[in-house]
């Protein structure tokens, strides 16, 4: 009850400050917004010919894809913020204080779920009017699956973090495994679309069960096997990673 306690102590702290910054959350809102406008009408023209031939097929397909970006970049970017506080001092101060050292890192974790969560609110309010048509029940297991992923890549930029604990380092690495990640797991164009050996290789990637697993979620195939499929491997990963960066933090801060 501790651990809890203090995850949602830290919590409510680090989303006072998100709020206390609206301006940083709708630029981060850019990008997927405008990728959602102006991406999508061209998924729809290469798709025509596997069965999606209107707007509300293309967005049905890409928005998935979206959300899985926004959960893989949005939390893999998140080690600035945890080597900005480190350097500044605050988790020194916090050290004096009875706060779990593991709810120091959780918190902020999941306050950049929450935040991505709220961003995946927004763009599907901004999918509606293109025709995307989703069951509310579908889509809530959608947000919580991104949750998780959130978690997991979250947890991945706390690990590089606290490994090479320099920005510029956290900033190449992120970017050279993030871009083939993303595109490998089909956030873009679906990997049906792609050839059979990068379907194959995308078979070891996580991020393309769990884009799968959204997409079917999308269609209302709630109960197909790449959902949970994609669910348990995105759990399983995340706790492990997340165990890792307890370690890794615990160890920094010690």
């Amino acid at each position: 009850m501790k651990l809890v306690r203090d995850t949602w102590l830290i919590f409510q702290q680090e989303a006072g400050l998100m709020v206390r910054n609206p301006v940083m959350v709708a630029f981060s809102l850019a990008q997927p917004i405008t990728y959602l406008i102006l991406f999508a009408p061209f998924l729809k023209v290469v798709m025509v010919d596997r069965g999606a031939a209107t707007y509300a097929d293309a967005y049905r397909i890409y928005v998935p894809g979206l959300f899985v970006a926004m959960g893989l970049f949005g939390g893999l970017f998140a080690g600035y913020g945890l080597l900005s506080a480190l350097r500044a001092g605050i988790i020194d101060r916090c050290r004096v204080t009875p706060v779990s050292r593991t709810a120091l890192l959780l918190g902020r974790a999941l306050m950049h779920v929450c935040l991505n969560v709220v961003q995946a609110v927004v763009v599907t309010l901004v999918a509606l009017p293109f025709g995307l048509r989703v069951h509310l029940a579908n889509l809530l297991v959608s947000y919580a699956l991104l949750g998780v992923m959130v978690l997991l890549s979250t947890s991945i930029s706390y690990d590089i973090a606290l490994l090479v604990r320099n920005e510029n380092s956290l900033g190449v690495l992120v970017n050279t495994v993030g871009q083939p990640i993303s595109l490998l797991a089909g956030v873009l164009i679906p990997l049906v679309l792609a050839p059979m050996w990068i379907q194959r290789v995308a078979l070891w990637n996580p991020f393309a069960w769990a884009t799968d697993g959204m997409r079917a979620l999308f269609a209302g195939q709630v109960f197909q096997t790449v959902v949970w499929q994609g669910a348990l491997i995105m759990i399983g990963l995340a706790a492990a990673s997340l165990l890792w960066s307890s370690h890794l933090f615990n160890r920094e801060v010690s």
